[in-house]
């Protein structure tokens, strides 16, 4: 199995348009420490194209950064089939960018396809003619195979949050939030970047030849401290990497877990900067920091 992670960022990248965090700061430097990522999104490789996991606003550019999914022909994408992990803007967006008369097939739970689509006059651009979206649902705990990629891919609730354009018109439902267990060739890669509490889905996780796993914050008054915002990160439906009750310490005793990388950083979350404490804390304890472009070959 072969993945590449086309942005590593959380909501709003690194730099964020409009944060001023020491952070942003640096990389608007050019400061030699820190790299600027993309949202977060993830391509998979499969027997006859790509699988390409959230759609992040920043697809195109992430496309384009990528040889692998450039067209073949006048009319053509190797991208054979788009999974949305839940209904975040960071991560449907980038469907508004495939809507040139591409036929597309999209997996998600329904109660995120029925969120983003029949509440949002917007996405009726991806339906210029019949069939140009295909919806496949998933459901949590339910082995979905993909065919033409000859991938399988299983579905697990990850309990989070509605998405903010959602959340007071609807009840949270196990479906709004998913990781993924992606499966081809005997290896098997986890992808969780929206987890609230590792116990919830710690039986998913392993085994695993390779996790990427949820590096939003590094601590759960990151922001408060910063004065960015009054959020924690429980209160973001992020379990933060640090303290006894953060995530690395929760998956420390979870065996079978070959190569384990945070993803989905935010711009505010100090393992973006080489050699800081907290990055060497993280890489003291087996975890990569994924950057835009970075390979895992399984």
């Amino acid at each position: 199995m072969r993945a590449v992670v086309l942005g590593a960022a959380a909501g709003g990248g690194f730099p964020q348009w409009n944060c001023g965090c020491p952070n942003c700061r640096l990389a608007r430097a050019g400061d030699p420490r820190v790299t600027p990522r993309t949202q977060d999104s993830l391509a998979v490789e499969g027997a006859r194209g790509w699988l390409v996991v959230n759609a992040s606003p920043d697809l195109p550019r992430q496309i384009e950064a990528t040889p692998t999914l450039h067209p073949r022909g006048p009319r053509d994408t190797p991208i054979a089939a788009l999974v949305l992990t839940n209904g975040d803007l960071d991560h449907t967006l980038g469907l508004l960018s495939l809507r040139e008369s591409q036929p597309l097939h999209v997996y998600a739970t329904p109660r995120v396809w029925h969120g983003l689509v029949e509440r949002n006059a917007v996405m009726r651009t991806l339906a210029r003619f019949p069939g140009q979206v295909t919806f496949h649902p998933l459901a949590p705990g339910v082995t979905c195979r993909i065919a033409e990629l000859e991938l399988a891919v299983t579905p697990f609730a990850a309990p989070g949050k509605l998405p903010v354009h959602l959340a007071q018109l609807a009840e949270p439902h196990p479906e709004d939030n998913v990781g993924l267990r992606i499966e081809a060739g005997g290896k098997t890669l986890v992808y969780a970047t929206a987890v609230s509490d590792v116990r919830a889905v710690e039986e998913s996780l392993a085994p695993c030849d390779a996790l990427l796993f949820d590096g939003t914050f590094w601590s759960s008054d990151e922001l408060v401290a910063g004065g960015l915002s009054a959020a924690r990160a429980e209160d973001m439906a992020h379990q933060p990497l640090s303290g006894p009750r953060g995530s690395l310490e929760a998956l420390r005793t979870v065996p079978g877990v070959a190569r384990r990388i945070l993803t989905h950083v935010n711009n505010t979350n100090p393992v973006l900067v080489d050699g800081s404490p907290e990055r060497r804390a993280a890489e003291s304890l087996g975890w990569e920091i994924a950057r835009d472009g970075l390979e895992v070959n399984l």
